[in-house]
């Protein structure tokens, strides 16, 4: 299956999850790695000071060339997957890339963490506790069964 990773660059189960998918024969998107000698969009790369940005800062931000060009790999690479995988802890653009994979009902799993519940997620195709789980659902969903 071709499966795109969502989670935060500061979760660091992340790397953990996208090699036990590929270790079990999936091709995956890693937003960090997105190609061989990629590492991935970074706020920084526009401005050292992004944290800080007004609304309207950041509006313009979405049209530099950078953002661009990160927001069109992950883009392709959520078209090109048969399947997204969100890994908790994660933000806004995590969150919002399952979304976009619910829309277009493909097979949704959410590796869950301890915290707050979410309604929303009674969406998903599948809620995994552990690595473990998620690998289970994967190749159930894969066979077809």
């Amino acid at each position: 299956m071709k499966i795109y990773v969502a989670s935060s660059w500061r979760n660091i189960g992340q790397p953990t999850v996208v090699k036990a998918l590929r270790a079990n024969g999936h091709e995956v998107y890693d937003f960090r790695n997105p190609e061989t000698g990629s590492v991935g969009f970074h706020w920084s790369e526009i401005d050292p000071k992004w944290q800080s940005w007004r609304s309207d800062e950041f509006r313009t931000a979405l049209e530099h060339p950078i953002s661009i060009s990160g927001l069109t790999a992950d883009h392709r690479a959520m078209d090109w997957s048969e399947g997204t995988v969100l890994v908790m802890p994660c933000g806004r653009s995590a969150h919002l890339e399952l979304g976009y994979a619910v829309g277009q009902r493909k097979p949704t799993f959410i590796l869950l963490a301890d915290g707050e519940p979410e309604l929303m997620y009674g969406l998903v195709t599948y809620l995994c506790i552990s690595l473990d789980e998620l690998l289970h659902d994967v190749a159930i969903e894969e066979s077809g069964l």
